[in-house]
């Protein structure tokens, strides 16, 4: 019996998946007494810190938990429950930490994108039985703003480099702690998973540590998903925006099927896009809910989820905010939610009045879980025109002229499916997103969307000179050497994909047998 501590923030699901995959029984904490009682407690610590403590007193659990680290009992810890087993955080000056070990919790200070977020290495610094039958140069997921500084060298047992060496997790005793995700983090997590849950007492040090770990490109596979006219749920892909052919939606195979195929070839993550009229359903109704709870039962890497996270009211009468809509659909399985036509209405009201509400979904989601957990997906299109002076957006000279040799155009941002163009561009879009707390975009393109042409790299380079988040280029891949362009001629962190995986045109695991030696990926 495994006993886990929810404490109602975030994807537990996940956790919850791989411990019973591995053949243990989880018994959910309701109370202190439960972790009192607790002989093997598992703590998953989700999105903010500040959130976290706070909960945690509110439901009279920091007693109790606290009584169980000194006990001497296996504790496994993951994200933000291993910050806080420190003392403090940046993240929340007046949210006092567990204090079981001296240090403090900091913000990344190096020039790369914030979040770290992706496939990163472990180096090791002590022997441990977590690390049975894993050769060392594997890969874990990591997705955070912050990391632990501990004031003792003492009880480090993992540092991983991103801009400079961070520490990655804790080993006292029977007590660990992990910033990364092993339930996220495919086979080599599960693994690490399976040797806590056995008690495996043999520490060993694997040979193949690397001495300087380097952040994995991602390849994304991305499932456009809406029922066809029969009502089935299905993933299709369209031709600049345009899922019917000769009529009929285009049908290329069922959702959780295609998720499981896809994390079996190597997908670093899945994105689930919901592109059809679920949105006025009772939330418990959701068909998108049952698809991420199935997924996930078998599918151990990142799944992102968008369309629909914001405020509704269904067809009887419910209100529902956007933050209990993400919250559903966190507790599905969901790790991140991508917000499209809803951030444009967003940003055009900033844009208008000057100043953030704090009330957006973008804001209230990221207070919350944090800004890792939102990614802002933008869908725009080319506008040229003759000079930067014809209209009041962020212009670009590009290498492409248009119809009647203009040398210049700006990305206009669409909603409604890429129906419906708004004043506001790509490049604005991004920034103010992030500054109202997102943590990733999403970019797609229009123009590129279906034509197999590869990305557009000068949209790419744009967006991504003005945000420090981290970009994922999405539209228009067809071939390998697409995304080796990308990576290579921007400084995009991810690169996204669906009708040439779906298709069979170009299978994942191709796709990173061509990019291996030439950038940095995770193996299959």
């Amino acid at each position: 019996m495994i006993t886990l501590l929810d404490y109602g923030a975030g994807n537990v699901r996940s956790v919850i998946n791989a411990i019973e995959r591995l053949g243990e029984t989880v018994m959910l904490v309701n109370s202190g007494a439960d972790i009192d009682r607790a002989e093997r407690l598992v703590f998953p610590g989700v999105g903010n810190f500040g959130a976290l403590m706070h909960t945690l007193r509110d439901k009279q659990l920091r007693e109790p938990l606290v009584r169980y680290l000194h006990s001497g009992k296996p504790f496994f810890g993951i994200c933000v429950a291993l910050q806080a087993l420190f003392e403090s955080s940046e993240e929340a000056p007046d949210e006092p930490g567990l204090g079981i070990l001296p240090g403090r919790v900091q913000r990344f200070t190096c020039d790369l994108a914030i979040p770290h977020i992706g496939w990163n290495g472990l180096k090791m610094h002590q022997a441990s039985p977590l690390f049975q039958g894993l050769a060392g140069n594997e890969k874990f997921y990591f997705v955070h703003s912050f990391h632990v500084a501990p004031a003792s060298r003492d009880d480090i047992l993992t540092t991983t480099d991103y801009g400079y060496e961070f520490v990655s997790a804790i080993q006292r005793g029977a007590m660990v702690a992990t910033q990364f995700h092993p339930e996220k983090s495919g086979r080599a997590g599960l693994r690490l998973l399976e040797n806590f849950l056995a008690g495996n007492r043999e520490a060993v040090r694997p040979n193949a540590c690397p001495q300087t770990t380097v952040l994995a490109k991602r390849i994304i596979a991305c499932l456009d998903v809406r029922a066809n006219d029969r009502g089935d749920l299905v993933v299709t892909k369209g031709d600049q925006y345009d899922v019917r052919d000769e009529g009929t939606v285009r049908n290329l195979g069922k959702p959780v099927e295609l998720a499981g195929d896809y994390y079996e070839q190597g997908a670093d993550e899945i994105t689930f896009l919901n592109i059809t009229g679920f949105r006025d359903f009772p939330l418990q109704d959701m068909p998108m809910l049952d698809v991420l709870e199935q997924t996930s039962k078998n599918v151990f890497v990142p799944l992102t989820i968008g369309g629909g996270i914001r405020d509704f009211t269904d067809r009887d009468g419910r209100f529902y905010s956007a933050l209990e809509v993400a919250s559903r659909y966190f507790r599905a399985g969901a790790d991140k939610v991508s917000i499209g036509s809803d951030a444009v209405e967003i940003v055009e009201q900033v844009l208008k009045t000057g100043q953030a509400t704090g009330l957006s979904s973008i804001e209230q989601i990221a207070r919350v879980y944090g800004n890792q957990a939102v990614v802002i997906s933008i869908d725009p299109r080319r506008v040229y025109v003759d000079s930067p002076e014809a209209v009041p957006h962020r212009v670009i000279e590009t290498g492409f002229p248009g119809p009647n040799g203009e040398r210049f155009c700006w990305y206009q941002c669409t909603v409604k499916g890429g129906r419906e163009g708004r004043p506001v561009d790509a490049v604005t879009l991004a920034h103010v997103c992030e500054q109202l707390g997102a943590g990733e975009i999403l970019l797609n393109c229009i123009d590129k969307d279906g034509t197999n042409s590869g990305f557009d790299i000068e949209l790419i380079n744009a967006v991504r000179a003005a945000v420090t988040i981290p970009v994922i280029a999405s539209s228009g891949a067809g071939c390998a050497e697409h995304f080796l362009e990308v990576f290579t001629k921007t400084n995009a962190e991810a690169a996204l994909a669906a009708g040439i995986f779906h298709r069979k045109e170009v299978p994942i695991g191709a796709v990173k047998e061509f990019l291996t030696g030439k950038v940095e990926i995770r193996p299959v």
